[in-house]
């Protein structure tokens, strides 16, 4: 039997109840609309945020959720730990109908995120993990069996190496990553949308996800929490260092996703 926090196992069912609440809206004509920033927004988004939000509170700890409304960083600063959520990641993808979208929920500490999970409504699956608990994935059916979950670890680099990147966003820094891997090794490419792309990563069937256009914390959190559990990283494309929460802009920098093997060859 494996023990997390009891704060973890509500996050984990959390997500289950809220994905299957996406699912059901995503077999009607679910209304759509744009937010302010011009991003889309469905009926879906605003559910699982209502969901995963109302249940969370009884942690205890702050939230903040792509849909709700967010404190101001004179609030914020102050608090040491923090639930960041994106209730439904890949919000084109879901309009799309073309299954790649997720729940994303982490759980930040110092800024630092400590536990997340990527649950997938579409497969039904969860990938989950933290440094102090490492890395597993389950069913949703298995939710409240641990012995059924599946522990990750780390895998060696592919060969070709597999960077994955998103459907929708491409960027010209893309070329000088690419010839710093092909002095070394050739590579093979692979796109999905959403967070669905740590799971390649955390599975080993891909090595590197780069990053160089606009993301906020929500995006990410889930995933490097996860990644650094089975000793990968998402750092700062330029800086080197580690991505960081709760801060003052939402916004993440430029960034790339490493697992461990990548980071061993490539540093």
């Amino acid at each position: 039997m494996i023990q997390i926090h009891n704060h973890y196992i509500n996050a984990l069912k959390t997500s289950v109840i809220a994905s299957e609440e996406i699912m059901r809206i995503y077999h009607t004509s679910f209304q759509k609309e744009l937010k302010s920033d011009g991003s889309p927004v469905t009926e879906a988004d605003k559910l699982a945020s209502s969901i995963i939000v109302n249940e969370l509170k009884s942690t205890g700890f702050p939230i903040i959720s792509e849909e709700e409304s967010k404190a101001a960083y004179e609030v914020r600063k102050d608090w040491e730990t923090v639930w960041i959520v994106d209730p439904l990641d890949g919000t084109k993808e879901f309009i799309k109908q073309n299954g790649e979208f997720a729940v994303n929920i982490a759980l930040v500490q110092e800024g630092k995120p400590i536990f997340g999970l990527i649950a997938s409504p579409v497969h039904q699956q969860i990938l989950f993990g933290g440094i102090a608990i490492g890395c597993f994935i389950t069913s949703f059916d298995d939710i409240d069996n641990s012995d059924k979950w599946k522990q990750l670890s780390a895998q060696a680099l592919n060969s070709p190496v597999v960077m994955t990147s998103s459907r929708t966003h491409y960027s010209g820094k893309f070329t000088e990553l690419i010839d710093e891997i092909k002095q070394k090794r050739e590579i093979a490419f692979t796109s999905k949308g959403s967070a669905l792309k740590f799971f390649d990563l955390a599975k080993g069937t891909a090595d590197v996800y780069p990053r160089f256009a606009p993301t906020m914390e929500w995006d990410i959190a889930a995933g490097q929490a996860i990644l650094e559990a089975l000793g990968g990283t998402v750092v700062d494309s330029e800086s080197g260092k580690p991505l960081s929460y709760n801060k003052e802009s939402l916004y993440n920098p430029h960034f790339i996703a490493k697992t461990k093997a990548y980071i061993h060859y490539y540093g």
